[in-house]
């Protein structure tokens, strides 16, 4: 008896679970419908419940859905940043060398450091570097404050070369990576493939004090950059190249930037910066005096003058005070209150054929100079 009364126990229990589990879906089924049925009603949309309203409202969350995806900020569409550097400052003997010296850097970007000599350049890159540490301000590298981790994502070319002489080059460019936790068969590999991207690699086997200058400062940079850095920072890289290996570095350097990495480089040759940086920071006795992008920084402090080319002479224009003949182009210099825009309109309406037609800025020596000076 105990056992029959168990059994239609059991056989209940079971029903009632099948029964629940019904209950369940069909109660999730209406949920899912309504939850789909709720977008479109947050539009103001009407909406049917037949197939045809079912396929209405099915597309439009799909093209709400597209515009979302669009319309949100991802990273790519901002910049990310991979080092602050805050407020520092440094003194020797009581003499400031550093003051007040604040930028970013940018992930994928090559900011030019310019700046006379003796302007605190190297200071602040060693600051950067963690060799020395500043009096006060705040240096962040990668979210954090510089140590070990952080080192072996930065790859630093010195002013100061320093290779192991009595080394094989390609020894020498495994050693250094394997100080930055790279593992023997990465370090090896890597050596060999920049050896064969700059040409060297017959010089593999050959010792650094067998090597030109030329050459060894070529291997320097190789060993900048052998453990894969996120953060180059770059000291005069192309000081004393003939043009063939400055070219050659140059496009290294641009393949880096493009490869996502982001690049300090400390340099006199202001032709350097304008060919290769994104932004400029300009220290003259210690201060930032110039900080930004390249291109707004020339526009600043461009001249009210334009540079044309046209067929025939040019006659009087309105807005335009003066001209000068150059040879191949004349530069025509502007009232305050003309645009280039007004002067291009009336060339335009006098059927002029224009070659050439240039807002007159000053190249980045002029700049530098001339902020120097002051």
């Amino acid at each position: 008896m105990n056992d029959s009364l168990l059994f239609v126990v059991l056989i209940v229990i079971i029903i009632i679970a099948m029964s629940l589990r019904v209950y369940l879906r069909k109660r999730r089924r209406k949920d899912n419908v309504g939850s789909e049925e709720a977008v479109p009603n947050a539009d103001n949309a009407n909406y049917t419940t037949d197939s045809a309203g079912a396929e209405q409202a099915s597309s439009t969350v799909h093209r709400l859905n597209e515009t979302r995806d669009v319309s949100s900020p991802t990273m790519s569409d901002t910049k990310e940043i991979l080092a602050e550097i805050s407020h520092i400052n440094k003194s020797y003997g009581g003499r400031p060398v550093v003051h007040d010296v604040s930028f970013t850097l940018v992930k994928g970007e090559v900011l030019g450091l310019v700046g006379p000599n003796g302007a605190g350049k190297t200071t602040t890159i060693r600051m950067l570097m963690d060799i020395i540490k500043p009096d006060s301000g705040e240096i962040l590298v990668f979210g954090h404050a510089v140590d070990e981790h952080a080192k072996n994502k930065i790859g630093y070319l010195p002013e100061e070369r320093g290779l192991y002489r009595k080394m094989k080059v390609s020894d020498n460019l495994i050693y250094l990576s394997k100080l930055k936790d790279v593992a023997l068969s990465t370090a090896r590999e890597r050596a060999d493939n920049l050896l064969k991207d700059v040409g060297m690699f017959p010089h593999k086997d050959k010792k650094i004090n067998e090597l030109s200058r030329g050459m060894g400062q070529i291997i320097q940079f190789l060993a900048t950059i052998a453990h894969d850095p996120s953060l180059i920072v770059l000291d005069e890289p192309l000081a004393g190249l003939d043009p063939v290996n400055r070219m050659l570095l140059q496009n290294i350097i641009v393949d880096l930037k493009k490869q996502g990495k982001t690049i300090i480089l400390s340099t006199h040759m202001m032709n350097e910066v304008e060919e290769m940086c994104d932004r400029v920071l300009m220290i003259n006795r210690g201060t930032v005096v110039l900080y930004g992008n390249l291109s707004d920084i020339k526009w600043r402090f461009r001249n009210n003058s334009l540079f044309v080319r046209c067929e025939g002479d040019i006659a009087e224009l309105k807005g335009v005070n003066g001209q000068k003949d150059h040879g191949n182009y004349v530069e025509l210099f502007l009232d305050e209150k003309t645009t280039a825009q007004q002067v291009l309109d009336q060339l335009v309406a006098r059927q002029v054929r224009v070659d050439r037609f240039e807002v007159s800025t000053p190249s980045l020596n002029e700049i530098f100079i001339q902020v120097a000076r002051q």
